[in-house]
């Protein structure tokens, strides 16, 4: 086996291993708070993230395995800066804290979510995860922390000619329908935490870029929103 293969594989085993982390992760922060097994919105959940997100990364394990080694390196602890170090671990507290307040709604009976809502907000997930698959599609630059390749250049096209940072566009996008799919109101107040941590991620991304990547204040000038048009 020539190197190049056993590299392949050793990516592809992490990724996928990284995916059965996450799931189970997940699973423990739902099941766990919400205090049955029998909470069918949080299988249905697991069963619609897990097969959007095995999908994306069969999709780059096939089209970017490139893209796919740098998502790999995710999280507070991959940040070479101190300010993301701190809003990777805000964001990724709330994150879970989706999942375990959600939970508690259900345990606890806080709110009701009719049936029509969970199924929306299953959609929400499927929907968000597929932009972020747009996103890979057209950028394969996305790493999971702020830097740049050296061959790197500005993406300006499909989505990126609509806002500057459509991948957190899907990520917010998944997030909302995350406690609507696992049948909670109360879960919806913990966005307001995440959302402002990515929104402080995007502006720190902003500026590293405008410093180290050339034509992106041309860029930023051309594309003037961040999330929404006309908004922000």
């Amino acid at each position: 086996m020539c190197t190049a293969d056993y590299r392949g594989m050793r990516l592809r085993a992490k990724a996928i291993l990284g995916l059965v982390h996450l799931d189970a992760w997940l699973a423990l922060f739902t099941l766990w708070p919400g205090g049955t097994f029998a909470y069918w919105q949080a299988w249905v959940f697991l069963a619609v993230f897990t097969a959007c997100a095995l999908a994306i990364t069969v999709w780059l394990m096939k089209h970017d395995p490139a893209l796919l080694e740098r998502r790999t390196k995710v999280g507070p602890v991959a940040e070479a800066d101190a300010s993301q170090k701190l809003i990777q671990s805000i964001a990724s507290l709330a994150f879970l804290a989706l999942f375990v307040v959600s939970g508690l709604d259900h345990r606890c009976g806080w709110t009701q979510v009719p049936m029509p809502l969970v199924v929306l907000g299953d959609l929400l997930v499927a929907l968000g995860l597929y932009l972020v698959l747009r996103v890979f599609a057209e950028n394969t630059f996305t790493s999971a922390t702020i830097e740049t390749a050296p061959e790197q250049r500005v993406i300006s096209t499909g989505p990126y000619a609509l806002v500057r940072h459509p991948m957190y566009v899907g990520a917010l996008v998944m997030l909302s329908g995350v406690p609507l799919a696992l049948g909670s109101v109360v879960g919806l107040v913990v966005l307001v935490p995440m959302t402002l941590a990515i929104m402080a991620r995007a502006i720190a991304e902003e500026r590293f870029l405008d410093a180290h990547l050339p034509g992106y204040a041309g860029y930023r000038g051309r594309v003037r929103y961040r999330f929404v048009p006309r908004v922000w």
